[in-house]
């Protein structure tokens, strides 16, 4: 954990939905990651970092649109959970939508056996904000398609409840 985000009062989850709605309306953008003018998923949850706790832990460095399916492994979860604090998701498939909570992390994998490949911030309500090929960042609704589809919940560091 950095000096800078140890020394800042404690992050509020407000303050991560806050910033995240700041981002809606931007294009959607490969690989970007400016507020108003362009950002991809991961783009997003980078300037949200830098918009509550400051510099980035780590450079994502350039990715294909097909980064996923032609990287080993699952690299997505793997750097959520290497900067990320994890929280349990046994009963996401029951419905339990008090699980997800506003400020958390949303990692999504679109088919079973392949690595997971988009992310987004939930913002209560079972709501959540991402940035999609085609579209502008957006609040949409966590409809059970989605929700089937979530396998890893996060907390940005520092989180109090």
């Amino acid at each position: 954990m950095s000096d800078q985000v140890s020394a800042r009062r404690q992050l509020r989850r407000e303050d991560i939905v806050v910033a995240a709605r700041r981002w809606i309306g931007t294009p959607y953008q490969h690989q970007a990651s400016l507020k108003g003018v362009g950002c991809d998923c991961l783009g997003l949850l980078r300037g949200v970092w830098r918009d509550v706790l400051g510099e980035e832990p780590e450079e994502p460095g350039p990715y294909s649109p097909a980064w996923a399916e032609l990287s080993e492994g699952d690299p997505l979860l793997a750097a959520a959970a290497r900067h990320l604090v994890p929280v349990e998701t046994q009963d996401l498939l029951t419905g339990s939508a008090r699980q997800i909570r506003p400020g958390m992390v949303l990692v999504f994998r679109w088919r079973a056996n392949s690595a997971a490949k988009h992310c987004g911030i939930a913002t209560g309500e079972g709501r959540f904000i991402h940035a999609h090929d085609g579209a502008s960042v957006a609040e949409v609704a966590i409809v059970p398609g989605w929700r089937r589809r979530i396998v890893g919940l996060f907390d940005y560091p520092e989180v109090v409840d």
